[in-house]
């Protein structure tokens, strides 16, 4: 086997280990509660999201939720839907990782119900490309 096409052969099947990285929020930290009336906390959402992956402060992430079930009437076949929940700014990034805070959350009439009205540990984020 000729040089070439061993180098070739080594491209080809390091090519199918490459695999899609899931961005998601993998840590939250808060203010702590003093309970005054109408009390606004102070949120910042860890993401596993860089600039390695083109995140700068300020760039703005689409936060997404899998909602996962079972359909009883399709021989349980589980059905996730990715749901986009809100939208949060990055204050701080780093090579791998960055923080953000939220900046909309989708809360209408036009949305699933949610089980928690935040953004939650696993939910996943994406550079939004809407402006």
């Amino acid at each position: 086997m000729s040089c070439q096409k061993f180098i070739f052969l080594l491209l080809v099947l390091s090519s199918f280990m490459v695999q899609a990285r899931d961005h998601l929020i993998y840590s939250i930290e808060q203010e702590v509660p003093m309970g005054y009336d109408n009390e606004e906390l102070k949120k910042n959402y860890f993401v596993n999201i860089g600039s390695n992956q083109g995140v700068e402060k300020g760039t703005r992430l689409d936060v997404y939720r899998i909602i996962s079930k079972l359909n009883p009437y399709d021989n349980q076949k589980r059905i996730n839907h990715k749901v986009k929940v809100g939208e949060m700014r990055v204050l701080y990034a780093t090579d791998e990782a960055s923080i953000g805070a939220m900046s909309k959350y989708y809360d209408d009439d036009n949305t699933p119900l949610f089980e928690l009205e935040d953004f939650m540990i696993g939910d996943h984020v994406g550079i939004s490309v809407t402006d």
